[in-house]
């Protein structure tokens, strides 16, 4: 999905054409997978995927699936090195950020900076702001593994998809408490901007349990939309809808009540 960080925030999704899905919040959906798989890769017709929407092949050597995407400790960008050296040097050589986000509890995460916003929505934060100012996604990831002795870095898709939250962090605190832990040779990326930055999503009401559903296994789902959170849809029902993971499927999606 494309979004808009906007409030609430716009989200777009791209199939035969391009779908303003806040437009379709309180109507009626049809979701049809046919079948079909495109790897975003290299184009070809696949029976599955492997990550978000690659074949085997590309998962192996496309740059945008390289381990230091999940793991950005182990990027060598900055030594000229990766799948895709000039990829690398436009993505990964550049400035990011450690962030904290504020939900049921302190997540700790790391992201291109000029990405911060896009990141956010992504992960479904209602609350974030900057820790660290790096020169490299090495320098970010090295950084955010020392702070997951204090911080999770992982976001409970559950718990963020009912809305539960801990109103009493105060990231702020939270940013001060870890800056005199932070290893001597990483303390100088420590930002002092406090400035904290908060997202209303488009949500009619929040579901009290949620399932996953899966195109894989059911082809077809129907149901109202309350509302767009992160990278999911919701569902009248509690079902909720993964987007990314259906990276490349062939979907064809019908508005029952607009």
């Amino acid at each position: 999905m494309e979004v808009i960080p906007e409030s609430p925030v716009g989200y777009f999704l791209h199939l035969d054409q391009r779908y303003f899905l806040n437009d379709f919040i309180g109507k009626q959906l049809s979701l049809t997978w046919n079948g079909g798989i495109q790897c975003v890769g290299c184009g070809r017709q696949i029976p599955k995927t492997f990550g978000e929407g690659f074949c085997y092949p590309c998962f192996q050597s496309s740059p945008h699936a390289s381990p230091c995407i999940i793991r950005p400790e182990l990027c060598r960008a900055h030594f000229g090195e990766g799948r895709d050296s000039e990829w690398e040097e436009r993505n990964h050589n550049q400035p990011h950020a450690v962030y904290l986000t504020a939900g049921d509890a302190v997540k700790v995460g790391v992201t291109r900076k000029t990405n911060l916003e896009t990141r956010w929505i992504d992960q479904g934060a209602t609350r974030a702001i900057v820790l660290a100012e790096t020169t490299n996604r090495y320098e970010a990831g090295l950084l955010e593994v020392a702070l997951k002795d204090f911080f999770s870095d992982k976001t409970n898709w559950q718990k963020m998809l009912r809305n539960e939250k801990d109103e009493s962090i105060d990231l702020v605190d939270e940013k001060w408490r870890v800056h005199e832990e932070m290893p001597s040779d990483l303390a100088c990326f420590f930002s002092e901007n406090d400035d904290i930055t908060t997202f209303e999503f488009p949500v009619l009401s929040y579901p009290s349990k949620v399932t996953s559903i899966s195109l894989e296994k059911v082809r077809h789902h129907e149901g109202t939309l309350i509302g767009i959170k992160g990278q999911y849809l919701l569902f009248s029902d509690g079902s909720v809808l993964n987007v990314r993971r259906h990276t490349g499927f062939h979907v064809e999606l019908k508005v029952l009540n607009f």
